[in-house]
């Protein structure tokens, strides 16, 4: 574990917006002032490649993580002077740009460096003068492999880093076949009904379609899950189709960049050559050419780089996710809950409920709850009426001057849940299901769900669907006389624990309060060290293993979820709690 804390998500967040920000005018400036027509537009080489590292603290800060494109994640070395981090390209680039988003731990001196072999390196770039942060540094080099060599750290921790992008073109960077944006998360600015989603027009079926409501402006988006260079886009119009419209990209999904603008638009397929680096990229439409809405059966994203994709799906929501915050009246009691309709269309805001102590509103009446202290409990939330199948809670605590409080997976999945709270201090902390999970649609959560987890598990989406997905304490299946009754008993008793499946699963019986052991059982780490069970890249390694929990954990911000009663143990948990709290925002999902 780590002997510091590690800076606030919003602090991250910040950080990564002002590093796309930079890379979206950089490759904008860049075209404007126009480069000769036989040179390929620069790249991101660096992400998903090979990373190897001098030292790392710990095991939960490798170095793949400066490489991931997830900026949640980061690189972090032993506490010494000199360290290094190195990428292997895979082949031999012609470099142009190096960006350093580091963590509080940072270097006033380093170098960037390159080399053929990993052994005689080259100075692409020195300074003593490092002032951390977002570094964007450009470089002039050639080699296969990049390293960042640190000589001088700023603190007394040791090196840090976020991300690590190198940027340039190789002989193979080309505009890729491979559709970037394919089963990508995707929303838009209204549909037109259930049966024509966001997602229709990235799911790689030609005969599915998004349309939205009849009225201009409207837009689609699509989120690639990190920075890519953007070269071409497709248009698979349907008969209601743009006259003017733009395509654009951004970092934020809050600030957009024009790659692409016409206003004599002609529908059909629309092969459009672009120009841009963004994680965002959607199509705006301004005027349409019927007196229906704008309609696509698929929008078609290509990058630089071929098939690559993206390493990781995005976990943490865009600030556009959340609205504006600006507006949130102050609480009169501890703190504002608002909640939000995040269904994607499904549902207006009429026919989204929220109940709590005796009271029941739509957000359409009444969006906002101030919450009192000294409460505890649930909130509820529900789709369609006020006693819908479709419903799900979150957990609280609050003290006069305190909020404690967590999404909750323990019993069952029944609606899409994130929450965020917001202190007056600066705390800036966000838990629940992650923004892809949101995106998608709640038959392909189901599906995911059916695809990822072994077969004694697949059962859990089907029982009580579309409404549920059990927790497997609460499934017969994994229950005495059920089919997977014995799952986990024998390997409890290896572990000198008589219980049965369920009481694992709930963390009952002789593990009620036994938390180690029960997380331990549920993880599959039971007779491990302490460091060990407490490392989460040794959880559910093997089986059996309560998989249930861990496709929650997989699609939750952060990887963190309540999948079992104990899940809190090693701080694995949705739970987030913090004084002087301002406002806390509820997103409810379909």
């Amino acid at each position: 574990m780590s002997k510091r804390s590690t800076i606030h998500p919003t602090r991250r967040a910040l950080t990564a917006v002002l590093s796309a920000l930079v890379l979206v005018v950089a490759c904008v400036v860049a075209a404007a002032a126009g480069s000769p027509p036989a040179t390929a537009a620069p790249a991101l080489l660096s992400q998903g490649k090979t990373a190897t590292a001098s030292s790392t603290e710990n095991a939960g800060t490798p170095a793949s993580a400066a490489v991931d494109g997830d900026t949640g994640t980061r690189w972090s070395s032993a506490f010494s002077d000199p360290q290094w981090l190195q990428v292997d390209l895979g082949t031999t680039a012609t470099l142009s740009q190096v960006v350093l988003n580091w963590e509080a731990a940072y270097a006033t001196a380093f170098k960037i460096q390159v080399s053929d072999n990993a052994s005689t390196w080259t100075d692409a770039y020195s300074t003593t003068t490092g002032t951390g942060g977002t570094q964007t540094l450009d470089v002039t080099g050639t080699g296969r492999y990049v390293r960042v060599y640190g000589t001088a750290r700023a603190t007394a921790y040791g090196y840090s880093l976020w991300e690590f992008q190198v940027y340039g073109t190789t002989s193979g960077t080309a505009c890729g076949a491979a559709d970037a944006a394919q089963g990508r998360p995707a929303t838009a600015s209204s549909t037109e009904n259930a049966t024509t989603p966001a997602w229709a027009a990235v799911d790689g079926n030609g005969a599915t379609r998004w349309s939205s409501a009849f009225s201009d402006p409207q837009w689609l988006q699509v989120d690639l899950g990190s920075a890519r260079t953007i070269c071409k886009v497709v248009l698979a119009w349907e008969a209601a189709y743009a006259t003017a419209f733009k395509i654009q990209v951004s970092g934020n999904a809050s600030t957009w960049t024009d790659v692409y603008s016409t206003t004599t638009g002609t529908g059909g397929t629309q092969t459009l050559d672009v120009t841009g680096t963004g994680r965002y990229v959607r199509v705006y439409g301004t005027a349409r050419a019927t007196a229906y809405g704008y309609s696509l059966w698929s929008f078609t994203v290509n990058t630089t780089g071929g098939s690559t994709e993206p390493t990781t799906g995005p976990t943490t929501p865009p600030d556009a996710f959340w609205g504006d915050t600006s507006t949130i009246p102050a609480a009169k009691n501890v703190v504002m809950v608002k909640i939000l309709n995040r269904t994607n269309g499904q549902y207006p805001d009429s026919q989204v409920y929220w109940s709590y102590n005796g009271q029941v509103h739509s957000i359409a009446e009444q969006p906002y709850f101030d919450m009192p202290a000294n409460t505890a409990g649930r909130m509820y939330f529900y789709l369609g009426s006020p006693d819908s199948q479709y419903y799900d809670f979150i957990e609280f605590t609050v003290g006069p001057s305190v909020f404690n409080g967590n999404t909750t997976r323990v019993d069952a999945f029944g609606l899409k849940l994130a929450m965020r709270l917001h202190a007056r201090d600066g705390y800036d902390v966000a838990v629940g299901e992650d923004y892809a999970t949101f995106a998608e649609s709640r038959a392909a959560t189901f599906q995911r769900f059916i695809d990822e987890v072994p077969a004694e598990f697949k059962p859990l989406a089907q029982v009580q669907a579309p409404y549920r997905i059990p927790a497997p304490g609460s499934a017969s299946i994994f229950q005495p006389g059920g089919a997977y009754a014995n799952y986990f008993t024998g390997y409890a008793a290896q572990q000198g624990v008589t219980a049965t499946t369920s009481q694992v699963t709930g963390c009952a019986g002789p593990l009620s309060e036994a938390p180690q052991m029960c997380a331990a059982l549920n993880r599959h780490v039971a007779g491990l060290s302490d460091a060990q069970q407490s490392d989460p890249s040794t959880y559910y390694t093997a089986a059996p293993a309560n998989y249930y929990a861990k496709f929650w954990h997989d699609h939750a911000i952060g990887k963190l979820a309540y999948g079992f009663p104990y899940d809190d143990y090693a701080g694995r948990s949705s739970f987030i709690s913090h004084g002087d709290p301002q406002w806390l925002l509820v997103a409810v999902g379909w």
